[in-house]
């Protein structure tokens, strides 16, 4: 608790320090912070007792960031403490200090960064480097960065360096050096006689490399993977089309058990808007596109590129428990989503219109065949597997129907209204071996109701129905706010169809918090059920536990 309150006092004086001294003229200090902590204690309807917890009653995540500006130059650091991680988090992160320094000159067409950074080309698929606070993931590159602009619309880009794996260090023959480099063309900007033009297009293309000294015992793997992609953004009216394309040389890994098949994955993305109506429909296909810049980590740690999910991102309590995790040694599935605005002072639409949003989304294993008669699907060593581009393989990992109505009835009263249908992979997903297919129907109400301007209330309603795992699930929430500065809310999770009676256990909640203008307190007590969470396709375990959990944050 010391190392607690020494650093909120810290991250505090430093927010009043740094906002009066104005620092250097016409420099500026801007940053942000927060600290995360979670008290346990014992709860025996979860099975924690005294001595399953063994002392480790804290947890705590916090970091600062702090950015110095001077014209044309700027640098900065992050500070990071998990002491201990809380619970759910990779253990690895236990410890504090500055995984993240960086200097950056920019100029209109130049620009030069050293130390730490994120970095993205195209969509991802073969170099995507960035921070997630809530799953305890960050995958940056220490090294260098250039970007360049030439001319108006062309812009190149390259990077060197190693990536971050928690607090270890850099070491000869240890993880992977990357190198990078992309290039993308704006059409309609390079050639001025097309900037008026109705057709938009945008090309670009990526190449990434990896070394790592081959130390396996085992196996001969190759010390420089590659991967290559291209992209590209046509716009046609109001048409939007876009699509990747991205090949991986041949890497053997642990991820997908040491087999030498090159790896491709595909995206490809069509949207139609017009006033009151949009459409999107999307395409992925992944084969065996792990990139890692350690052959041997299984974790999510030094991923070097991302694979974009393509599922509804649900937040509701029970639509978000069944949440999908990519599949990088294959999958293959589709998208589709309407969004349509019924006009206000129509018959079904009333006074104040209503939306209505239809989201289809069905990820499946790519179809895979037998390489040769002497080796069994993905079998260590060998090519691993055969598949047809566009066939998908019969396994479902995941369907998602979701049905949305958001209707404003009166000046003080809106709801909304969900109904979910999910087919969900829990044997290859969350590692329940053997178990079917979770079949679960979802349905959701949240109402608010506005006193003023600025007091409302808001609740839910949520149930969830399935035959499989832990049964049927009900779930309330009320919530009241007073804008800008408080909130209050309770909420409870009640597994009432568990088969095991002594399983059907009420998850209550009980929270407030406190805003004053950048500056965020809450505090929350209760009970959180075991499970997963998942941003973007990644995601971590999240342990039962009972307790304390207390976030302050704030920005200058």
């Amino acid at each position: 608790m010391k190392k607690l309150v020494t650093i909120l006092i810290f991250a505090l004086s430093l927010t009043t320090t740094v906002t009066a001294q104005g620092f250097l003229g016409k420099s500026e200090v801007h940053g942000s912070f927060e600290a995360d902590g979670m008290y346990y204690h014992a709860d025996k309807d979860l099975g924690i007792t005294d001595s399953l917890i063994n002392g480790n009653i804290f947890g705590f995540n916090g970091f600062a960031d702090i950015i110095y500006t001077l014209g044309d130059f700027s640098a900065g650091f992050r500070y990071e403490a998990y002491l201990p991680p809380i619970a759910g988090f990779d253990p690895s992160l236990d410890g504090q200090g500055f995984p993240y320094l960086w200097a950056s000159y920019t100029t209109e067409k130049f620009s030069f960064t050293v130390g730490n950074f994120y970095e993205q080309f195209g969509n991802g698929l073969v170099l995507r480097t960035y921070q997630e606070w809530t799953l305890g993931y960050d995958n940056s590159i220490n090294g260098i960065r250039i970007i360049y602009e030439p001319t108006k619309g062309i812009i190149l880009k390259g990077v060197y360096g190693t990536q971050r794996y928690f607090w270890a260090k850099y070491a000869k023959n240890g993880r992977g050096v990357i190198k990078g480099f992309d290039g993308e063309i704006n059409i309609n900007d390079v050639f001025g006689s097309l900037s008026d033009s109705k057709i938009k297009l945008i090309l670009g293309g990526s190449a990434v490399s990896k070394y790592q000294s081959d130390q396996n015992p085992f196996y001969k793997l190759p010390q420089n993977v590659g991967a290559f992609a291209g992209r590209f953004n046509l716009g046609i009216g109001r048409f939007v089309f876009t699509s990747e394309y991205a090949h991986i040389i041949n890497d053997p890994s642990a991820v997908n058990n040491y087999i030498y098949k090159p790896g491709n994955g595909l995206t490809f993305a069509g949207s139609y808007s017009t006033k009151g109506l949009g459409i999107f429909a999307m395409f992925k296909r992944n084969d065996n596109m792990s990139y890692k810049s350690d052959e041997a980590v299984t974790s999510n740690a030094l991923d070097i590129n991302f694979l974009p999910p393509l599922i509804e991102a649900h937040t509701y309590m029970l639509a978000s428990m069944y949440p999908y995790a990519t599949q990088p040694n294959g999958e293959i599935g589709f998208q589709f989503e309407i969004i349509y605005s019924v006009p206000k002072k129509s018959k079904l639409g009333g006074k104040y219109g209503m939306s209505i949003n239809i989201n289809y989304s069905q990820m499946n294993d790519i179809a895979r065949e037998r390489v040769n008669d002497t080796s069994f699907i993905g079998e260590s060593g060998t090519m691993g597997w055969k598949s047809d581009f566009f066939k998908f393989g019969k396994q479902i990992f995941n369907r998602d129907l979701t049905i949305e109505i958001d209707k404003k009835f009166n000046r003080r009263f809106k709801s909304i209204f969900k109904y979910i249908y999910q087919d969900y992979d829990i044997s290859t997903i969350l590692g329940h071996t053997g178990d079917p297919n979770v079949k679960a129907n979802i349905g959701i109400v949240d109402m608010t109701w506005k006193f003023t301007s600025k007091k409302a209330i808001r609740w839910e309603l949520q149930g969830l129905w399935t035959k499989q795992d832990k049964g049927n699930w009900a779930a309330a929430l009320i919530e009241y706010t007073v804008s800008p500065h408080w909130f209050f809310s309770i909420a409870d999770q009640y597994n009432y169809g568990n088969d095991h009676t002594s399983e059907r256990i009420h998850y209550y909640t009980g929270s407030f918090g406190y805003t004053l203008r950048t500056t965020r307190f809450s505090l929350t007590y209760g009970r959180q059920r075991e499970g997963v969470v998942c941003v973007g396709g990644v995601c971590r375990q999240v342990p039962a536990s009972s307790g304390f959990y207390l976030t302050v944050s704030s920005s200058f």
